[in-house]
């Protein structure tokens, strides 16, 4: 009887632990596509052709995660010099048509699906020249580049972008992807101008804030020349009227954390112990908007791993895989070096036919640890909400 009794204290305590991932899902790209330029030319494929050049998402794949997978989280990417034209110049000022194309996309996953959406500005904290991201372009608010963006604008960026999704409360403001090559103290004055701006705007969503260092979650609690103070201790200093902000981290498993190579070397759980353990003793969440791991059987225990240690440690509040998006066809955004085994997108294919990165793992070893319970309703925040099993529509 009192073994009994343990097995069942055991079992709710389990329960309340894996609890704690409120969202969960995978990450869109391909609306960063279509600027890559040999010569590193600015304005290569700016504005680009929608549908041709680049996309959001395809709704049919959207579909298949929602009503037969049952995430509740996409992040989808897009540019900044497209949202914002360089004639423009980084700020308040939109394409009008590019915003409208993107809001589409937004709209369909948080209004007709019910999920929820991380904003993606896929431009590693630099603008005006995407050409061969992620090494190109000037870094935002670098004061000794007369070509760059101040940190103002940024703030204006973000204040207008807030304003405009600030009655859509499944949308989540991710500032930035993987700043990186910068003064981690310009990270956090970039990403303090964003959250000041959003918070004025009167939008009181989630927003999720990088570190430096390519938002490495194993570097995170580290610096050194170049790098120096460490994310931790810059962004200890953010401040968030409403408490509202959680840390954007990525992390993958292959030898360099890079996530462009097919063995898996770094584990999850050591790579992300320290900044956990930063996480606890700052009182703070994050977010885990990108991860993943090649198709090979050695991989997989790297990935569940990881997906269990998220689930494990109430400091995490969510996931987004790398990488689904329409345009991915048989290339693979993560971890094969570079042999085309397909990407996590639905009906993806290998180029030698068989069975993509959705299949191989996404369905093999991601699925199954999926919670079964999700956040489906209500504002997107640091504490979540209401868990259930997704809403029939």
């Amino acid at each position: 009887m009192l073994f009994s009794s343990c097995i069942a204290a055991l079992a709710v305590l389990t329960a309340e632990v894996s609890a704690t991932i409120f969202y969960a899902g995978v990450a869109e790209s391909s609306g960063e596509f279509g600027v890559w330029s040999a010569t590193s030319t600015p304005g290569t494929g700016l504005p680009g052709r929608f549908g041709v050049d680049y996309s959001f998402i395809d709704k049919k794949g959207i579909d298949t995660y929602v009503d037969t997978n049952h995430v509740n989280l996409f992040r989808i990417a897009f540019l900044l010099e497209r949202m914002c034209p360089l004639s423009y110049g980084l700020g308040a000022k939109f394409n009008e048509t590019h915003f409208d194309l993107y809001a589409d996309a937004v709209n369909y996953i948080t209004k007709t699906k019910g999920a929820y959406c991380i904003l993606d500005p896929h431009n590693y904290m630099r603008y005006n020249n995407p050409s061969q991201q992620p090494m190109t372009g000037s870094v935002i608010g670098n004061t000794s580049d007369v070509t760059a963006a101040t940190t103002a604008q940024f703030g204006a960026f973000w204040g207008e972008l807030a304003k405009r999704f600030m009655g859509n409360e499944k949308v989540i403001f991710s500032l930035m992807n993987e700043p990186h090559d910068m003064p981690t103290d310009l990270v956090l004055a970039n990403n303090q101008a964003a959250v000041t701006a959003i918070r004025k705007s009167g939008a009181k969503q989630l927003i999720l804030a990088p570190g430096n260092s390519w938002s490495g979650g194993h570097s995170f609690t580290q610096s050194w020349a170049g790098y120096s103070p460490s994310s931790s201790v810059a962004l200890a200093n953010l401040k968030d009227p409403l408490n509202n902000t959680a840390i954007d981290i990525h992390e993958y498993m292959d030898s360099d954390f890079s996530g462009t190579h097919k063995e898996c070397a770094s584990s999850g759980p050591a790579g992300l112990k320290d900044v956990t353990a930063w996480l606890k003793a700052s009182g703070l969440k994050a977010m885990v908007t990108e991860f993943g791991a090649s198709n090979g059987t050695q991989c997989a225990t790297y990935l569940t791993d990881m997906l269990n240690y998220m689930s494990s440690n109430p400091e995490y509040i969510g996931w987004t895989a790398w990488a689904a998006g329409p345009f991915w066809g048989t290339n693979s955004a993560c971890c094969t070096d570079s042999a085309q085994w397909g990407s996590l997108e639905p009906g993806s294919k290998a180029s030698d036919g068989s069975p993509g990165m959705y299949e191989t793992v996404w369905l093999k070893t991601i699925q199954p640890l999926l919670p079964k319970k999700l956040v489906w309703s209500g504002m997107s925040s640091v504490k979540g909400g209401a868990l259930t099993t997704k809403p029939k529509h």
